[in-house]
């Protein structure tokens, strides 16, 4: 799969790894619902963190069509809201 973080650049990431992302995603959806702007900044920390972790960085001059596709870092509670789907921002 490849992710594209938004401001950063693409990333190529094993579906082997949807599981751990999706347990920071739900965590990131929670604390979204509730207003919890500290947890939230952590979560979407620890979720960019992990898929750079996990992922091989593709070239900047690669173009490759993103599956996926996370807000920056410093991305805004509200601005999330807006790339949300119904089950977060990662599928399944």
């Amino acid at each position: 799969m490849i992710v594209r973080i938004m401001g950063e650049g693409q990333v190529k990431l094993g579906d082997e790894h949807l599981t751990e992302l999706n347990k920071l995603d739900d965590e990131l959806l929670a604390e979204m619902e509730s207003g919890d702007e500290e947890g939230f900044r952590r979560t979407l920390g620890a979720l960019l963190e992990a898929v750079r972790r996990l992922g091989e960085p593709l070239p900047d001059d690669a173009l490759e069509p993103s599956e996926l596709i996370l807000p920056a870092p410093d991305a805004t509670l509200d601005e999330v809201k807006e790339m949300l789907s119904d089950g977060g921002l990662i599928p399944g």
